[in-house]
């Protein structure tokens, strides 16, 4: 047997001792439960008794046992009925017995706890005694619903912890995967420039070699990118339109001319703390997913606006539109609305504007068949 499915047996051996546990101690308390509800029963029994030989009293009657049983009830809510009249009461509140209405009421509910002692105290004459559950009682009554909860909330706490420790464990390998891939992609890319530059000396057109030494730049790019996964990213300040713009006129030389371009930004610059490499995986994931939202066909506009504390960058796109109900889910790891992807793009582009740089992202606006703007927001430097 493998370590993980012993670690399953385990889990599943643990949780099996617990429900039993549980179960005993639901059952436990049941069972006192009924103990005391069948003692409390035979307590208004002698109570019903002791009404009864009080009723039927003469001058020889020893009444002191029979009052000392009456007046020892100091938990025990009493109505005592007559012909569906009541005649009296014993720990009923002052403020019930003083409206009809709810004195009815109240009764009814002590019908509904239990079923009433009949004192026949005369041939063809009878009185009924209604009592409800003693304070005690009632407490009893809703621990198991106390406990109950209690567990509940323990249990989603160890579920959180577990899921946590787990999506932790989850991250550091992907982190671990990506790294890796950066350094193996390093000696190939290593080779590539090694090429290129014998190719310079060749009678080869300078625009191919130009050409493919941007293409090499761009995996140098993505090397650096995978490799500051899961790492503190080093920020410095630079101006936030030049770093965004460079992306932007890249992807736009890449991708095909039904997609029409366009943006409009501030003349002066914008000086922002921020991490150029992760910063340009933002601007690239927000531009792919609005050409896919397009199916590769129509206008994307890249607005830069400042405020006084903030620089705003929105991405607009003429696609298919986001319903409401999913602008929070979208950036949920896993999410995605196309046929092929893992729906990492977004979630890592949140991860990396909000946790790496302090910022916020979100869909600004959407309309199904008319497209979608996100807005990154992040701070100026002052």
């Amino acid at each position: 047997m493998s370590f993980s499915e012993r670690r399953n047996t385990t889990r599943w051996i643990i949780i099996f001792i617990s429900f039993l546990i549980i179960s005993l101690i639901l059952w436990n308390t049941y069972t006192f439960f009924q103990i005391f509800k069948n003692e409390e029963r035979l307590k208004m029994n002698l109570w019903a008794n002791a009404q009864k030989t009080l009723v039927n009293a003469d001058e020889n009657t020893d009444l002191d046992l029979p009052l000392d049983i009456l007046n020892n009830n100091t938990s025990v809510p009493v109505m005592l009925t007559m012909y569906n009249k009541v005649i009296s009461s014993v720990n009923v509140p002052e403020e019930v017995l003083a409206d009809k209405k709810k004195s009815m009421s109240y009764l009814n509910s002590l019908k509904s706890e239990n079923e009433p002692i009949i004192i026949e105290y005369a041939p063809g004459k009878h009185q009924e005694v209604y009592y409800g559950n003693s304070a005690l009682l009632n407490k009893l009554k809703y621990y198991p619903v106390a406990l109950l909860l209690i567990i509940f909330l323990f249990g989603a706490l160890i579920y959180n912890f577990y899921r946590s420790n787990k999506m932790a464990t989850q991250n550091k390998l992907w982190a671990g995967m990506a790294k890796e891939t950066a350094h193996q992609i390093g000696t190939p890319l290593s080779s590539l420039i090694g090429w290129v530059e014998i190719l310079k000396t060749e009678e080869i057109d300078q625009s191919i070699t130009t050409e493919i030494e941007k293409d090499i730049e761009r995996l140098q790019t993505i090397t650096d990118r995978f490799s500051k996964i899961g790492s503190v990213p080093v920020l410095e300040q630079h101006d936030i339109i030049t770093e965004t713009l460079r992306t932007y006129e890249y992807l736009q030389s890449r991708f095909s001319k039904q997609v029409t371009f366009s943006y409009n930004a501030p003349k002066e610059p914008i000086l922002v703390m921020i991490n150029p490499t992760l910063h340009s995986w933002t601007i690239e994931n927000l531009v792919k997913n609005a050409i896919d939202a397009m199916k590769g066909k129509g206008s994307l506009d890249l607005r830069i606006e400042q405020d006084a504390h903030h620089v705003k960058i929105n991405v607009k796109d003429s696609g298919t539109g986001i319903a409401k109900n999913q602008f929070k889910t979208i950036f949920e790891p896993g999410f995605t609305t196309k046929k092929r992807g893992w729906g990492l793009g977004l979630s890592l582009t949140k991860r990396i504007v909000e946790e790496y740089h302090s910022g916020k992202i979100k869909v600004l606006h959407s309309e199904i068949g008319k497209g979608t703007t996100f807005q990154i927001s992040l701070n100026k430097k002052v």
